[in-house]
C-alpha cells in the first residue's frame, strides 16, 4: 500500500524557501514589462552598464577573498587580541575594517575571542568596523562610487571601530558593560565555518587539493552572492533614474547639514538590506541629489545595524550591550556624515 503519511508541500511552503532576492531580481524588471513597457528597456541598459563597469572589479575582489580563505591568512587575525588593551582596540578596529569575515561569520569567531577572555572593548572595535569594509566591499565602492568614497568610508570604518573600542573601554565598570555575555555563548554559524585560531597560513595553497577546494567554493558563492545583491541595487537604481526621482532625493536628503545626515543614518540603519546592494542603491540617489555626507551616514549606520551584523552582536551579548553597540553606529554616522560632507 502507497504510504500517504507525506504530503507534498504547498505552493505556499515551495514559495517561501525560495530566495527572496534572487525573486526581487525576476519580479522587478517583470513589473517594468508589464506595468510600464517603455521604461523597460531604458532601465534594463543602465543595469547592464552598471554591471559592466563593475565586473573587472567583481571579479577582484572575489578572487581576493577566495585566496585568503583558502590560504588560511584569516587565522592571523586572533593576534590583535593580545597585548596592551588599548593597542589591541586599535587593532581590532584595523583588522575588523580590512578583514574579509561575512557577517555570520563574524559570531564564531567572536564567540571564540570571548571564551579565551579577550576585552570587550577590543571585541566591541572589531565589531562595528567590520561589516562596513573588507577586501570586497572596497572594490565595488570603488568601481560605483569612487577611490575616494571607498577609502573615506575605510577610514570612518575604523574611526567608529576605535571609537567604539575606547568608550566601550572607558566605561567598562559601569552597568551597561558588567557581565556583558549571554549564557554560554556557542561557536558556530550560519557559514559554517569553525572556530579560529587554528593552523597557520599556507601562502601557496594551490599545492594542496583541501584548500584549492575552499578556493573554487569561496569563489563561487561569492560571485553568486556579489551579482545577486548588485543586480538588485541596480534595478534599483535604474527605476529611480528612470522614474526621475531627483526633485524627491533633493527634498529631503539634498542638504550637508546635521538635520540632513542625522535623517539619513536613522533611515539607514532599518533600511539597509546588504552592504553591497547599498553600493549601488547609494550611487542611483548621489546621482539624483543625495548630499555626500547623507550619503556616508547611511552606508555606515545601515552597515553597522543591519540583520546579519546586528544578530552577531545579539547572539552574544545582553540587550544593555547590544544597545550600546547601536548607540555607537549611529553617532560614528553622523560624525562621518558630518565630516564627509565638509571634506568631499
Amino acid at each position: 500500500m502507497a504510504d500517504t503519511s507525506l504530503t507534498p508541500p504547498s505552493g505556499w511552503s515551495r514559495l517561501n524557501r525560495l530566495d527572496k532576492a534572487w525573486l526581487a531580481v525576476v519580479l522587478i524588471p517583470l513589473a517594468l514589462l508589464i506595468f510600464d513597457t517603455p521604461k523597460f528597456i531604458p532601465a534594463m541598459e543602465i543595469v547592464a552598464g552598471a554591471m559592466a563597469q563593475t565586473g573587472i572589479f567583481i571579479l577582484i575582489a572575489i578572487s581576493l577573498v577566495a585566496y585568503v580563505k583558502a590560504s588560511g591568512a584569516d587565522n592571523l587575525i586572533a593576534k590583535a587580541f593580545q597585548g596592551n588593551p588599548a593597542r589591541m582596540v586599535v587593532m581590532a578596529a584595523l583588522l575588523g575594517g580590512l578583514s574579509p569575515f561575512c557577517s555570520c561569520e563574524v559570531i564564531p569567531f567572536i564567540a571564540a575571542l570571548l571564551a579565551v577572555g579577550a576585552p570587550l572593548s577590543a571585541v566591541m572595535a572589531f565589531w562595528l568596523a567590520s561589516p562596513l569594509m573588507d577586501p570586497a566591499m572596497f572594490t565595488i565602492t570603488w568601481a560605483e562610487l569612487g577611490m575616494d568614497f571607498a577609502i573615506a568610508k575605510t577610514v570612518a570604518a575604523v574611526g567608529l571601530g576605535m571609537m567604539g573600542g575606547f568608550l566601550t573601554m572607558g566605561f567598562a565598570n559601569t552597568p551597561v558593560f558588567a557581565d556583558p555575555l549571554r549564557e554560554k555563548p556557542k561557536v558556530g554559524g550560519c557559514c559554517g565555518v569553525k572556530a579560529p585560531f587554528s593552523g597557520t597560513p599556507e601562502w601557496k595553497f594551490w599545492g594542496d587539493a583541501d584548500r584549492r577546494t575552499i578556493f573554487r567554493n569561496t569563489w563561487v558563492e561569492n560571485f553568486v552572492f556579489l551579482v545577486k545583491w548588485l543586480l538588485i541595487a541596480y534595478l534599483f537604481e535604474a527605476t529611480m533614474i528612470v522614474y526621475d526621482t531627483t526633485a524627491w532625493v533633493g527634498q529631503f536628503l539634498g542638504g550637508d547639514g546635521l538635520g540632513t545626515v542625522l535623517l539619513s543614518a536613522i533611515i539607514g540603519m532599518p533600511a539597509y538590506l546588504n552592504g553591497y546592494a547599498a553600493v549601488g542603491f547609494i550611487g542611483g540617489l548621489l546621482d539624483q541629489g543625495m548630499a555626500p555626507g547623507a550619503a556616508m551616514s547611511f552606508v555606515i549606520a545601515g552597515g553597522v545595524s543591519c540583520i546579519p551584523a546586528a544578530i552577531a552582536v545579539w547572539a552574544l551579548v545582553k540587550p544593555r550591550v547590544f544597545a550600546a553597540y547601536l548607540g555607537f553606529a549611529l553617532l560614528g554616522a553622523v560624525l562621518a556624515g558630518l565630516t564627509w560632507g565638509v571634506v568631499a
